[in-house]
């Protein structure tokens, strides 16, 4: 059985009304980097962004925000956040797979995404989802911890 339907899980866009919701999961799974409330409104009206959520029971338990650019065929994975009790569970893969399908219907043909080099969990993830290792970004994140680039080849 799929581990997300033993937990129950919805994934779908997020709307304007789970600002605060979403400023919370940001809080509760980020010390650095978060995204502000000003920044998160922005995001969920923008056209050129796709906010979205897994619920479990209506309460939000996992986010993701993805960017398109016009005159670039690349998508940008721009936040990935699951709340600590739901982690394990097989959301952030079914928030991958919800990405990579939007960038496709949007005429992607690539995502890139970049991690902190010590979040080995996310790194598992992304490598054995096809993500490929592209580069290190020295001092990427607010608090001086090296990023690194992945990209992947939507087919």
């Amino acid at each position: 059985m799929n581990p997300m339907e033993d937990v129950g899980v919805l994934c779908r866009r997020v709307g304007l009304n789970r600002v605060d919701d979403l400023l919370d999961l940001e809080e509760a799974c980020f010390s650095f980097d978060r995204i502000s409330r000003r920044n998160l409104r922005n995001l969920l009206r923008s056209p050129s962004a796709c906010c979205l959520g897994a619920y479990h029971r209506g309460r939000l338990v996992g986010s993701m925000v993805v960017l398109f650019r016009r005159n670039t065929r690349t998508a940008r994975i721009y936040s990935v956040a699951v709340s600590s009790a739901y982690r394990g569970k097989g959301i952030a893969r079914r928030l991958m797979d919800r990405a990579e399908r939007e960038a496709r219907s949007r005429g992607c043909t690539r995502m890139r995404l970049e991690v902190r080099m010590d979040n080995v969990s996310a790194i598992k993830l992304y490598e054995s989802l096809g993500y490929v290792d592209a580069r290190v970004m020295p001092g990427y994140y607010e608090d001086g911890t090296h990023g690194m680039l992945y990209l992947k080849e939507l087919g």
